[in-house]
């Protein structure tokens, strides 16, 4: 298995390199993505043949420094992400062939390299292939932005191709530090030297701030997330689609691996608490910028910001049940995390996909802009409804399973004696549920503008279904979806692994192929049985409306909103009269917008006597990336107004500086190893 992954890893360089040469032949470019679509499939087979077979031995690689060999190795942790990836490389590939037949050279190289690096950081055995895999996903999707900087020339994207950059460094300045930690004088950083020898006491709290702050800023964990909503509207869909569902779920690997996995069963209950709350954090707020945002592709990256704080909170929920010896509970919760982090990565690769198409349809990404587009593109509002609806949690979809099973370990940790603990999740308790219906609000909001009412452009009824590679791409996407969401059982009987190194139990205490249970005193989950009930629910409906209706079925015109119909001057209506982006979101921006995101609405009346109408300015902004960057900002003017003196010393100087920096670096390498 670990060689079947090395041939997938070299595979993807020579993809890279083939891409270099798409300035000559532009058919390379449908040849490249093909092959990342053959390769994630692969990656996807491998995934789920380790973990119903087992892994194999790590595999030393003939490559790498003398004292750090980079080795490879796929157990059921890894192979679960893997697996992820696949699936989620598989569709945004099938995307990309079909609307980057003429991507330039540049971002043909750097997609390959974003799908190696991943794939090298969820298959590496030691700290230092883990880093170097880490590095080489953020370099390459920086490499992605940058590209489609270059292509546009606007400010915007050069904007977020900068600020992507400075997280990517500030992730591996945290990273790097947090592995050498872990790794101790002795110097051994395989994942088998570091799981015997898990770091301790304050040395250990260093190394999970290290971390939390390191990989919590690839996976958008607040306060950490403020390149999302930013990088996202810039990158193609699909390549949107790998950082969103792909990218989070592997830096949120990272941390599984790192504190949960080599951290050892011997940490106390406060080892999970602030991937807990940051977490909680990260669900509400991405939850409630969601229903505030009018770009669709930001919207769908802050909602991205609230799956991923769930899943965070399943982490380290998990960690705080362990520590406390309630192995099956913690089961359930490293279940609810992993099962909740595939079916992200299902609709939420689906709701890119299908923003991708809408913008390339209808010309826009603004919800203002669009509207009417379920008779244009019937097949891409169906899939897309399917999405919304797991993305809202609704039963019996795949995004209910996993926020459920969350839920029933959020319920069950009081057994957890310490008064902090049960305080703590007794909040994080009510903060999961208020991020998941502002996230179905939020997905309502977002279907509903796009795909029904009147068109609002003349551009948006000019709108075309999507091409078939596309439409095949969106409907293999629903499948797994609903697949996923009618089987939890076996998912989860599939991750058993998986959740075992998490957990350090071997599994749910209930779970079979139809049902899943939180323990055996707790009420069953029965996805099928959900769905019966739901069709018998429709099918009565149905039937006595049929059988009790007056009149028969008639068509008739859209429904206006109750005002009057389009004037002739205005053959697709007025678009005021239809309720807007910011009207859907006012009522939870006043209520709670005004500390969360800064909210703001003011009315601007006319004057006495004129009969202009008034003007209402609403926005928001969220408050933590300016927080950020501001004392950045201040001390880089610091910086540089100190270094002017530099400006007046000689060379004697200059090398006296440099000598002496060398020689303090020497003191301090004998002071850590004397040896």
């Amino acid at each position: 298995m670990t060689a079947a992954l090395a041939i997938l890893l070299c595979a993807l360089l020579l993809l890279a390199l083939a891409g270099g040469g798409a300035a000559r032949w532009s058919a390379l470019a449908r040849g490249v993505h093909g092959g990342c679509l053959a390769v994630s499939v692969g990656l996807m087979a491998l995934g789920g043949a380790v973990l119903a077979g087992g892994g194999g031995a790590p595999l030393l690689l003939p490559v790498g420094p003398p004292w750090a060999p980079l080795s490879l190795a796929v157990d059921g942790l890894s192979a679960w992400f893997l697996l992820l990836l696949g699936a989620v490389g598989a569709a945004a590939g099938l995307f990309a062939w079909t609307h980057e037949a003429t991507a330039p050279p540049r971002r043909l190289i750097a997609y390959p390299l974003f799908l190696f690096g991943m794939a090298l950081t969820l298959g590496a055995a030691d700290g230092f292939t883990l880093i170097l895999g880490f590095e080489a996903m953020s370099l390459a999707s920086w490499g992605l932005l940058v590209a489609r900087a270059l292509e546009s020339r606007g400010e915007d994207e050069r904007l977020a191709a900068r600020l992507y950059l400075g997280f990517a460094i500030f992730g591996a300045a945290c990273l790097i530090p947090a592995i050498a930690l872990m790794g101790g004088l002795a110097g051994d950083l395989s994942f088998a030297g570091l799981r015997a020898a898990p770091v301790q006491g304050g040395v250990a709290a260093l190394v999970m701030a290290l971390v939390l702050l390191g990989a919590g800023s690839r996976a958008g964990l607040v306060p950490l997330h403020g390149w999302l909503p930013i990088a996202h509207p810039v990158a193609p869909a699909g390549v949107s689609a790998l950082m969103s569902c792909a990218m989070t779920k592997v830096a949120l690997y990272v941390v599984a691996r790192l504190l949960l996995d080599l951290g050892g069963p011997a940490q106390p209950p406060g080892w999970g608490a602030p991937l807990l709350v940051l977490g909680a954090a990260s669900a509400l707020l991405g939850a409630l910028r969601a229903t505030q945002e009018v770009d669709s592709k930001v919207l769908l990256a802050c909602s991205t910001i609230e799956h991923v704080g769930l899943v965070a909170m399943g982490l380290g929920l998990s960690a705080i049940l362990r520590a406390a010896d309630l192995g099956p509970l913690a089961s359930v919760a490293a279940g609810a995390a992993l099962l909740h982090a595939l079916g992200h990565a299902l609709f939420k690769t689906l709701l890119f996909l299908a923003a991708g198409e809408v913008e390339h349809g209808a010309g826009s990404r603004r919800l203002d802009a669009l509207g009417g587009l379920i008779h244009a593109m019937p097949l891409v509002a169906l899939c897309t409804l399917f999405g919304a609806a797991a993305a809202a949690a609704l039963p019996p979809l795949v995004g209910f399973a996993g926020e459920w099973l969350l839920l029933q370990a959020l319920l069950s940790a009081w057994r957890v004696g310490a008064l902090w603990v049960q305080v703590l999740v007794a909040v994080a308790t009510a903060v999961a549920a208020l991020s998941t219906a502002l996230g179905a609000a939020a997905m309502l909001r977002f279907w509903g503008l796009i795909f029904l009412g009147r068109a609002r452009t003349p551009r948006t009824l000019g709108a075309q279904e999507a091409a078939p590679p596309a439409r095949a791409a969106l409907v293999a996407l629903v499948v797994l979806s609903v697949g996923a969401g009618m089987l939890p059982g076996s998912l989860l009987a599939l991750a058993a692994p998986a959740v075992a190194q998490i957990s350090g139990h071997a599994g749910l205490v209930v779970a079979g192929p139809l049902v899943v249970s939180a323990s055996t005193v707790a009420s069953d989950y029965w996805p099928l049985g959900v769905l019966g009930l739901l069709a018998l629910f429709a099918g009565g409906l149905a039937a006595v409306l049929r059988r009790w209706s007056p009149h028969p079925a008639a068509r008739g015109p859209v429904w206006d909103g109750g005002f009057i119909a389009p004037p002739a001057h205005l053959p697709f209506g007025d678009p005021a009269t239809q309720a807007s982006a910011a009207g859907f979101a006012q009522p939870l921006r006043r209520l709670l917008g005004g500390r969360l995101l800064m909210a703001r609405e003011v009315v601007h009346l006319a004057a006495p006597g004129d009969p202009a109408p008034a003007r209402l300015e609403a926005g928001f902004h969220d408050p933590v990336l300016p927080a950020l960057l501001r004392p950045l900002s201040a001390g880089r003017e610091r910086l540089a107004g100190a270094a002017e003196w530099l400006r007046d010393l000689g060379i004697r100087q200059f090398l006296g500086i440099a000598f002496g920096t060398l020689l303090l670096l020497l003191v301090l390498l004998a002071l850590v190893d004397p040896a």
